[in-house]
């Protein structure tokens, strides 16, 4: 498309559309919110569920190597035992 050319009718109905989707994503955030405080006000941590619901989206295997790769870390910080070879690598041990 040529800068020259540009159809305004056509550029304000993509504005106005993103306009309307930005404002029903801040409805959707302000929805988040509540059922996090909700979830709070039962005594639920909001941070653990934030961190639930990344681990819910990752895959299987990229799950398992960050675990593998915090269990290491926090192993190496002397912050949790050691795993004895025979367990393999358990963040519980």
């Amino acid at each position: 498309m040529s800068f020259e050319v540009v159809s305004s009718g056509q550029l304000r109905q993509y504005i106005e559309k993103v306009e309307r989707l930005e404002e029903e994503k801040a409805e959707l955030m302000e929805a988040i919110r509540d059922v996090f405080g909700e979830a709070k006000g039962n005594g639920f941590d909001v941070k653990i569920m934030k961190q639930v619901l990344k681990m819910r989206k990752m895959k299987q295997e990229e799950l398992m190597e960050q675990e593998e790769l915090l269990t290491l870390y926090l192993q190496a910080l002397g912050m949790v035992p050691a795993s004895q070879p025979s367990d393999g690598i358990d963040a519980a041990a």
